[in-house]
């Protein structure tokens, strides 16, 4: 079953709800602070093992003390979609076990 593009409104309704997170260009964002590089190297293992999950994958950054995700999805041109956000309610539950903020 495909999957639908969400209008400029939708997006914008959606990102209300994950304060950190924008839209920049066709695609959701997040960059995440955390207090050492052990930390951000254990969520991007969290993270990866969540989009397996999902069978959805972002562009995942590991930093010094940082982690960034970057995702749209392929599957509908490059648009965000329902699934983006699925993913990024579902990293926003897991980043505080992190400490990540």
């Amino acid at each position: 079953m495909p999957v639908e593009p969400l209008s400029r409104t939708e997006i914008e309704s959606r990102l209300a709800e994950l304060p950190g997170w924008t839209l920049d260009g066709d695609r959701l964002t997040r960059a995440y602070r955390l207090d050492s590089h052990i930390a951000a190297a254990a969520m991007v293992v969290h993270v990866a093992r969540v989009q397996d999950e999902l069978d959805h994958h972002s562009d995942l950054t590991l930093g010094y003390r940082s982690v960034s995700l970057s995702v749209h999805t392929h599957s509908a041109g490059g648009a965000v979609t329902a699934k983006d956000f699925e993913l990024a309610r579902k990293v926003e539950d897991l980043a505080p076990a992190h400490g990540a903020h």
